[in-house]
């Protein structure tokens, strides 16, 4: 929507528009009168309160004993049972509001816990006018220690997360001031989608209706004189438009790039907090059941000689006098562990793909949570194990992130997750019949896109109610080359993929152990054998029947919170266009 320039000749100005010119002179007037009328401040001599308040020195000399040492509570520890204590807090000034000559009040932040800091001047000098002063012009997003006494109250504070208590400090101290203009306000990058929504549809909307009303006025203009009550009455509507709306929005609606360039600032949101006490605990609880499955926990090399898995999609590197490449995965390094009698091992590391992909779910650096075991029997043991390690860690954020689960949900609304206790299996026949019935035009041998994969998870949650699914016995051309091929058909491969949401986030197969066979799928799926005879030479000194699979730490974490991008569940993400921050 265009903004209409402001004409300050009054001759030039509808009435309207003079009317408020003068009231906007007589309010500038007014304010003048005041300041003249008002006595010159006097210069308060700050050094008598140093012992209250101040800047902490960027080094503190060390204890003299242990009683000088300053215990710090949690905000999110700042009950109703600590009334009347004294606690020292840190935490960062989220926002401020001077309430007369006299009263400041301040909302303390620590990750997502806010509580309310009340510094009210008093007669006795406990607390100066000078230090209500020097509190209120404390710039947000200041890094603050408080000393304060711990106060009940009576009504619940409805705008910080400790509702039933609030803060009366005693000495306060800046730790790291903010030195520069904020390039995003925290509050602004925690608006709940919900709203933002909203807020665009009727942005939409105030652009068509101001789109007509110009249209309609244009068309006046240019008729007779004796149309000029329905010129007025279009302008009018053109200026209640353009007045009271405009571009002048509720809510900032920060950008995705914004947020990424100002990233230590967004990341400091409640709902960033949780996101990545999340995902670190996803990363804990994949580790903990994989050990508890007598898993061993490897690292393998992220430079290497080769393309891991044959392909173009690398990043070539300077290495002394040669090129080396960025792993795409650790595939090679794992099952070379299997066949080094390490039965069953895994690995929560980086992996970098080269491809030029700008989509919501892709990125050329994330974090790749792979496994690999000994097949004994059928290779969907590989299958029960990942698809228990899902449901494991799903049943464990539940139960031990409830709050973070609902912090995230204030900010972006979200289904939670739904799973089975044994998860369906669908061979991808079936799920291509699925599709067809729901007609979709596809082969039994074509590839799966972003929009028929969610489609399926659709249809799927419809007939299974699960968000968490497996498809099973992949066509073999749209597979790595060593994939080993299904016995009854070897048109299809012993391969799968796991599902949250409609959306792939695991890919696995069980893998070729024979050297031969392996040479000969390589050729026939132009992938150079010299290339990689390190890793066929593996096979040549037997090794047993594996699989395993490769997940994307990033990708579950976004899907098993109903979010929209990928880039929301990554610290720093990395794509074709951004290297920085």
């Amino acid at each position: 929507m265009e903004r209409r320039e402001e004409s300050t000749d009054p001759a030039k100005l509808s009435k309207k528009e003079l009317n408020k010119l003068k009231a906007r002179e007589k309010k500038a007037a007014a304010i003048a009168a005041k300041k003249a009328q008002e006595p010159p401040q006097q210069v308060v001599d700050l050094s008598k309160y140093s012992h209250l308040f101040g800047t902490r020195p960027l080094v503190e000399a060390p204890l003299k004993n242990s009683q000088e040492r300053r215990v710090y509570v949690a905000i999110d520890q700042l009950t109703a049972k600590l009334h009347g204590s004294k606690v020292w807090v840190r935490g960062r000034i989220h926002r401020v509001r001077k309430a007369g000559s006299g009263m400041c009040f301040i909302t303390l932040r620590q990750r997502w816990a806010t509580v309310q800091v009340l510094a009210q001047a008093d007669e006795e000098g406990n607390v100066p006018l000078a230090m209500v002063n020097w509190l209120s012009k404390i710039k947000p997003e200041s890094i603050i220690d408080v000393y304060a006494t711990v106060s009940r109250v009576q009504e619940k504070i409805e705008s910080t997360s400790q509702q039933d208590v609030e803060l009366k400090p005693i000495t306060a101290w800046v730790v790291s001031g903010v030195r520069q203009t904020l390039p995003l306000r925290v509050q602004d990058a925690s608006i709940p989608e919900s709203l933002l929504e909203a807020q665009r549809r009727e942005l939409v909307e105030l652009d068509e209706k101001l789109k007509k009303a110009r249209e309609q006025l244009e068309q006046l203009k240019v008729g007779s004189p004796s149309e000029e009550e329905a010129i007025q009455r279009a302008q009018k509507e053109v200026d209640l438009l353009t007045d009271t709306k405009g571009r002048a929005v509720k809510y900032v609606d920060v950008d995705q790039s914004t947020r990424l360039d100002n990233r230590i600032i967004d990341l400091r949101t409640a709902a960033n907090q949780a996101i990545f006490a999340i995902q670190s605990a996803t990363t804990a609880f994949f580790r903990e059941y994989l050990i508890s499955q007598s898993f061993i926990e490897i690292h393998t090399p992220k430079l290497v000689g080769e393309a891991s898995e044959g392909g173009a999609e690398v990043f070539a590197v300077k290495y002394f006098e040669r090129n080396a490449y960025l792993a795409q995965s650790p595939q090679f390094y794992k099952q070379m562990a299997i066949g080094a009698d390490f039965d069953r091992v895994f690995e929560i590391g980086p992996v970098f793909r080269a491809e030029r992909s700008d989509t919501p779910r892709h990125m050329t650096e994330f974090t790749g949570v792979d496994i690999e075991m000994q097949i004994y029997q059928h290779y969907h043991e590989v299958l029960t194990v990942l698809s228990n390690l899902f449901t494991y860690t799903f049943a464990k954020i539940e139960k031990h992130f409830a709050p973070e689960l609902e912090i995230i949900n204030q900010q972006y609304p979200f289904r939670p997750i739904k799973y089975l206790e044994e998860t369906p299996i669908l061979k991808y026949v079936e799920i291509i019949d699925l599709l067809r019935d729901a007609g979709v035009d596809i082969g039994y041998f074509d590839d799966l896109n972003a929009a028929q994969e969610r489609m399926l998870g659709e249809i799927i949650y419809r007939k299974y109610q699960t968000d968490f699914y497996i498809i099973d016995k992949f066509p073999s051309q749209i597979r790595p080359f060593y994939s080993m091929a299904c016995p009854e058909d070897p048109n299809y491969a012993n391969a799968y993929d796991m599902f949250i949401r409609g959306e792939e986030m695991c890919s696995g197969a069980q893998r070729i152990h024979d050297p031969e066979m392996l040479t000969q799928r390589a050729i026939e799926r132009g992938v150079d054998p010299p290339t990689i005879k390190n890793y066929i030479d593996t096979f040549c000194y037997g090794a047993p029947p594996h699989g395993g699979g490769g997940i994307g730490l990033e990708r579950v974490v976004m899907l098993y919170l109903g979010l929209n991008n990928i880039r929301k569940t990554a610290m720093f993400p990395r794509d074709p266009y951004r290297l920085l921050p």
